[in-house]
């Protein structure tokens, strides 16, 4: 019992925070503070501008669920060392908390509830764990003393941490945050920046998403970060639903520097040949080619000059195909340049088929690069073929590219790869029609010339 009944430490988490407090002051019972609390926070129905759902849990559902989530918490007290008594004890002296346990299940899965159907133990238990998990992880030592003072054991927020702190101070506040967004619905306090958000036009579902992939979001400077990334963008031309999109896709974004990172890496993006024009259109692409070092894009454009591409090329590739700023050189593009010199390719044909198909690199050597070389073998195309038509690797081996051969073999005609592949069905039906009339219109020309 002493392992986890300890002085207790001084903040439980944002969880509970603004929204909690104001629920207090309204209801005098436990039993009105669960119905208000498990039935959802929204703009138009809250206990913040004092109503609260009048929807009730049926009651014997609610026992149920209830009496499940008790035995939950008593299995994971149980493994934190405490004996059965003690258990059973914490158990009964913590009955706000188990009704706050309960509305978490609830705030999970609301549609289910929605429908008035009974829960099963596996959501329950999958809903609950990850959760007394953090708060362990959070209190310690001081987690039984919270759990049976609750809700007196809360105490105000501390001020939020200078931008500066460490990784591991912005680790331990992850759950903080994501709580604060989950389980008030956003209907308590924010910070400021997910107001701002909010304002843009960002809806909940997408500041729960961001909040659960980039918690640091809530300690980056909304003056000297979020608004200037956001001006930043706009002066590019990017509409404001295009930024949001980014944000949502890139959240570290929001972390950076307009001057220390944003405009440097533009600067030399456009030093190799990104067209500025097209600012907008390459980061909606590939938001994260902003979050790239210059080092980084450096070794993609230097291996793409050791390929023989020209300034031109270069730029027009990653003005097309952002996404290759994210490649790794090691990993990715020099293990494919060297797929092709081992098969006897000169280090120029290799860069003529890059900027010729660019998605080259994109293509899997497993599943599709090398069974699709090796049947290219088969068919007996010279390697020119493939310089001028790198597409090749693009096509499907079994619903396209092994289908048509076959045609084409069957009809007894030759095709080039271009047009055995590139035309569309109808018009891949007459060209072979068109070739098989010609080469029956010659062998009858052949017989009648030998008569």
């Amino acid at each position: 019992m002493q392992a986890l009944c300890g002085s207790h430490s001084s903040d439980i988490s944002s969880l509970c925070r603004g929204a909690f407090y104001i629920i207090r002051t309204q209801l005098t019972s436990p039993e009105k503070l669960f119905c208000c609390w498990a039935s959802g926070f929204s703009s138009t129905d809250s206990c913040v501008h004092g109503s609260f759902n009048s929807r009730v849990e049926p009651p014997i559902k609610l026992a149920a669920e209830k009496e499940e989530t008790k035995s939950v918490f008593t299995l994971f007290l149980k493994k934190q060392g405490l004996s059965k008594e003690l258990a059973a004890r914490t158990i009964t002296r913590s009955d706000l908390f188990i009704n706050h346990l309960v509305s978490r299940i609830h705030a999970a899965h609301r549609s289910r509830c929605l429908v008035v159907r009974e829960l099963t133990n596996l959501e329950v238990r999958d809903t609950l764990i990850p959760y007394l998990e953090s708060l362990l992880e959070e209190h310690g030592k001081a987690l039984v003393n919270m759990v049976e003072n609750f809700p007196d054991s809360l105490v105000k927020e501390k001020p939020a941490e200078p931008v500066s702190q460490n990784r591991s101070n912005l680790n331990s506040k992850k759950p903080k945050v994501v709580s604060q967004v989950i389980d008030t619905g956003l209907a308590a306090d924010l910070h400021p920046q997910l107001i701002y958000l909010i304002e843009l036009g960002m809806d909940h579902e997408q500041i729960k998403g961001i909040i659960r992939r980039y918690p640091k979001l809530v300690y980056d400077s909304l003056e000297k970060k979020i608004k200037p990334l956001v001006k930043f963008l706009l002066d590019l031309g990017v509409p404001q639903s295009g930024i949001l999109k980014i944000i949502c896709s890139c959240p570290q974004l929001c972390g950076l520097s307009l001057f220390a990172n944003l405009i440097p890496t533009l600067t030399f993006l456009k030093g190799v040949g990104v067209d500025k024009k097209q600012w907008a259109k390459v980061i909606h692409r590939y938001p994260s080619l902003l979050t790239f070092s210059r080092d980084k894009v450096q070794a993609i454009v230097d291996l793409l000059y050791e390929l023989g591409l020209s300034a031109e090329s270069i730029g027009k590739i990653l003005t097309r195909y952002p996404v290759y700023v994210g490649y790794s050189v090691e990993d990715k593009l020099e293990p494919m340049a060297k797929f092709f010199l081992e098969r006897g390719f000169s280090i120029e044909e290799v860069g003529i088929m890059v900027s010729r198909s660019p998605t080259l690199y994109n293509i899997s050597f497993t599943k599709s690069l090398i069974p699709k070389w090796e049947f290219l073998m088969t068919m007996g195309y010279s390697k020119f073929e493939l310089v001028k038509f790198p597409q090749y690797f693009s096509y499907s081996l079994e619903e396209r590219i092994k289908p048509r051969y076959a045609l084409v073999t069957e009809c007894g005609v030759k095709m080039r790869l271009n047009a055995m592949l590139s035309l569309s069905g109808c018009d891949f039906e007459k060209a072979l029609k068109k070739k098989r009339k010609k080469m029956l219109s010659n062998e009858g020309s052949s017989g009648a010339d030998s008569k």
